[in-house]
């Protein structure tokens, strides 16, 4: 029983065999997968997606490489698709200073759109942070996000980011580079933050964990994180798999009938 909290199924690398990369996902034990659209294009894709599978939920955004065209339409457009009872997010929105794809006051003025939409709807935030730890959280403050909270998703920051963001009420969602064996900041964090403020993701088709790494990453491929996230926790994996499962459904508000669905 586990929980993929953060992949993009829209996207071309799963055009070949989307719905066997699905099907694996069922095979692994997966319960609910929330696949992210990271521009108005990719939100339609990633909700047609969620309405055809009834275990996958869908968060829409403007990832902050698209922030360069973000406009008052483009906001629009999203407050509307977020209506959609599959729409359980906003985002993935955020801040990117690594790659710099979009100029940064674009990026941060996309952010605080994208915070504000989110109380407006009284749904939660998935934050993409790179390379942008400080201007992050003190975005997030100055928007007071945490009255809906979020998820920061592929965590990069360090253990002080961290607390910062669960005194706002986020989650810290941890990706296949907790499998990496010299990802010693990432082992840290994990360490310190509760279990019970844990998600695990793939971030598919992006990163995937060993022994997969180089590969196609997909949502099955959570199951190595959550091991490796459960052997750093020096916990059961039956334990981390629960946790973290009941945490995913807890931040997205997913029906509790998907963990029964035989009942």
């Amino acid at each position: 029983m586990v929980v993929d909290a953060h992949t993009h199924l829209d996207l071309p690398e799963f055009d070949s065999d989307r719905e066997e990369v699905i099907e694996r996902a069922r095979q692994a034990g997966l319960v609910a997968i929330i696949t992210v659209g990271i521009d108005m294009e990719s939100c339609k894709a990633a909700l047609e997606i969620a309405q055809k599978h009834d275990f996958i939920y869908c968060s829409l955004g403007a990832h902050p490489h698209e922030a360069q065209t973000w406009s008052r339409s483009a906001l629009d457009a999203l407050r509307g698709m977020l209506d959609h009872p599959k729409a359980v997010a906003v985002g993935e929105t955020g801040l990117d200073f690594y790659r710099n794809r979009s100029p940064r006051d674009d990026q941060e003025r996309a952010f605080r759109d994208h915070i504000r939409l989110a109380v407006e709807k009284n749904l939660p935030v998935v934050v993409h942070d790179r390379d942008a730890h400080d201007e992050t959280v003190e975005i997030l403050s100055q928007e007071r996000a945490d009255r809906v909270g979020g998820v920061i998703h592929c965590f990069s920051g360090d253990t002080a980011m961290a607390r910062s963001c669960l005194d706002m009420g986020f989650f810290i969602s941890i990706p296949g580079i907790i499998t990496f064996p010299k990802a010693e900041q990432i082992k840290e964090v994990a360490r310190f933050v509760p279990l019970d403020r844990l998600l695990v993701e793939t971030d598919a088709p992006f990163l995937a964990p060993v022994p997969r790494r180089g590969k196609r990453n997909e949502s099955s491929f959570v199951v190595y994180t959550l091991e490796e996230l459960a052997r750093v926790k020096s916990a059961p994996v039956d334990q981390v798999a629960e946790i973290t499962t009941q945490n995913a459904f807890s931040v997205f508000g997913l029906p509790q009938s998907l963990l029964h669905p035989n009942a």
